[in-house]
């Protein structure tokens, strides 16, 4: 990246149980409001708009957005699984650093059913199918749904090659809902022990209930804005976009039989490394991380993808503490997808709402003391991970 990217502006709604929720359209309207409000803007200074979702019919997005304005503006609607609101925060940053517009919105908004993931058309080839089809191989065949399949096998691979105990898994759910009793917006905010998650249903691998995300459902927005737009408006400037990378699939997520690699291990490592190149600003320098823990097994294989561990080491991580206040970097404040929830299209933007608060100070009482340097992790299966590095700048 040649320029940094202003976050001018944040909302996010609470995340709620299915069926529990207002429409789509009242959520992602309130998140947009928010995010408004945030920056000191109206709809009308928005030139463009970028919105997130994954289960919904075409031009959702248009539908929420014409709830807060009808400027003629372009709307481009995403799906990129569970990466889908990073993807539109992605976009978004592109077409302000590269000078398309000035002031762009990127939302996410999520309606979901009860119940696990499944595939939504039984008449189509599955875009996993790749993917489901390797870890049976790998592992034999499960009941369990698809994504703690995959993710469970991850977990199990993770054990095989390094040992790791049950517990220490378990160890990280505890810390969510930890770190969430602090935050209003979260679904889970009450504590757990360690026996009491190993003590849930067993699924694939060491994964148990308490260690799988919720479905979940809510909304979240962000601003961005060039830095002078951002002077010529008068806005709040401190927190700026300073790296961001997506990845795909590299040959090596089917080609080298890995349950570890076919759930995203390289594209997150690739993405990352691609941030931390652009801001010059290395894994030791962050103080403050939101990653896509959609399962324990996932955050635990993410801190050493991320190279915030070195490779081998994430137990000594977990039992260190060092992924907490008083440890190196303290990951997911917000209690991340495991306590916060987990609504596809607006999960990446929940976490750049999180970082923003973070940076600016506006955390409460889960703030991370003296934060300035903080990165998201975003991954969507089948895939696409995206990477993002924020900075405050003042």
């Amino acid at each position: 990246m040649s320029n940094s990217v202003i976050v001018a502006g944040v909302g996010m709604t609470p995340f709620v149980k299915p069926g529990t929720e207002p429409p789509y359209t009242v959520m992602g309207a309130s998140a947009v409001r928010m995010a408004l409000e945030d920056a000191g803007l109206g709809y009308e200074q928005i030139q463009q708009a970028y919105t997130g979702y994954v289960y919904g019919d075409s031009t959702a997005g248009q539908a929420v957005l014409y709830d807060v304005g009808m400027t003629g503006i372009p709307v481009i609607n995403v799906n990129n699984n569970c990466s889908t609101g990073s993807t539109a925060l992605y976009l978004a940053r592109q077409a302000v650093e590269f000078g398309v517009a000035d002031c762009v919105l990127a939302l996410g908004f999520e309606q979901m059913a009860r119940g696990a993931i499944d595939h939504v058309f039984q008449d189509r080839p599955t875009p996993l199918g790749k993917f489901l089809d390797l870890a049976d191989e790998l592992q034999g065949h499960s009941a369990s749904p698809m994504a703690v399949r995959l993710f469970g096998g991850a977990g199990a691979e993770y054990q095989k090659r390094y040992d790791t105990a049950d517990a220490t898994f378990a160890a990280i759910v505890v810390k969510a809902r930890r770190h969430a009793q602090y935050n209003e917006r979260s679904i889970f905010r009450k504590l757990l022990t360690v026996e009491e998650v190993l003590a849930s249903p067993r699924f694939t691998g060491p994964l148990t209930r308490l260690q799988c995300c919720p479905p979940t459902c809510g909304a979240a927005a962000a601003v961005l804005c060039s830095p002078d737009f951002a002077r010529r408006h008068g806005l709040d400037a401190t927190v700026a976009i300073v790296g961001q990378a997506m990845a795909t699939d590299f040959r090596s997520t089917f080609d080298q039989r890995d349950r570890i690699k076919i759930v995203g291990y390289d594209l997150s490592a690739a993405a990352a490394q691609q941030v931390y190149e652009q801001a010059g600003i290395g894994p030791q320098e962050v103080d403050v991380v939101e990653l896509h823990d959609c399962f324990t097994t996932n955050e635990l294989i993410t801190y050493e993808a991320l190279g915030l561990t070195p490779a081998g080491t994430a137990e000594r991580f977990v039992q260190a503490g060092d992924n907490t206040y008083g440890g190196r970097v303290v990951t997911n404040p917000s209690g991340g997808l495991l306590a916060k929830g987990h609504p596809l299209g607006a999960t990446g933007l929940a976490q750049c709402a999180e970082l923003t608060w973070q940076l600016r100070g506006q955390a409460g009482a889960r703030q991370v003391e003296g934060a300035r340097i903080a990165l998201q992790h975003n991954i969507g299966l089948g895939g696409a991970c995206v990477v993002t590095m924020y900075k405050r700048e003042a």
